[in-house]
């Protein structure tokens, strides 16, 4: 699973967990390999006052709302590099979210060829990017300057993005003052923030203008 290490860990871990508790899942042995996802974790858990009554509930009951049964932490390249040696059906998620670097291209290029793989995108791919191949259905991506040939299942699960959608960031202008001189949307499929720019004009009647790559704005 290539995963965002903020925030994007953290709910698959929750997801995990649940899933087990409920028995649709099997109790797999599930490896959290990234510096930054694990040191996130760690502070998730520590500032509870944060949590929410679900969280708050499994914690008073000694539980770790986190923490799948069977998991494990690769903090050292020592420790990344040794899942490569593990037998057996795990899961392994890592950084970065979209396959543009980190230690996800090393797990990436040794199992994809393998049919037995399934490869988990569960959030935004933007466009160039190798998650966006394999969402496209990729025959092979290059990886450290080689192709590697995608036999793998590659799926998908959409609804957990972290991002407003386009009712809610309405209703967040909603909430202005006074109207900005621009807004530029810089986030976002094309025909999304095509639409998005659009329903700012029809609703508010404001300046809204989808950013372009190099676009140069003077700031007065």
């Amino acid at each position: 699973m290539p995963a965002f290490a903020v925030g994007r860990t953290q709910e698959l871990l929750w997801w995990i967990r649940q899933l087990e508790q409920e028995g649709r899942v099997p109790k797999l042995p599930v490896y959290v390999d990234s510096p930054m996802a694990i040191d996130v974790t760690d502070i998730y858990l520590r500032n509870t006052s944060e949590h929410d009554l679900d969280m708050r509930r499994l914690e008073q009951n000694g539980e770790h709302p986190l923490y799948p049964s069977h998991f494990h932490l690769a903090k050292t390249q020592e420790e990344s590099m040794a899942l490569n040696t593990v037998r057996g059906p795990i899961i392994i998620i890592s950084a970065s979210g979209m396959a543009t670097g980190g230690r996800i291209l090393h797990h990436l290029k040794l199992r994809l060829s393998d049919r037995r793989t399934t490869v988990l995108l569960v959030g935004f791919q933007a466009a160039g990017t190798r998650g966006r191949s394999l969402l496209e259905g990729a025959d092979e991506v290059r990886i450290h300057g080689e192709e590697i040939k995608v036999r793998a299942n590659v799926e998908s699960v959409d609804g957990l993005s972290a991002h407003a959608d386009q009712g809610e960031l309405l209703q967040w202008l909603s909430g202005f003052d006074a109207p900005p001189r621009a807004i530029y949307l810089v986030h976002g499929e094309p025909e999304a923030a095509a639409a998005l720019r659009a329903a700012i004009g029809e609703r508010f009647g404001w300046n809204a203008a989808v950013a372009e790559d190099g676009e140069r704005v003077a700031l007065k």
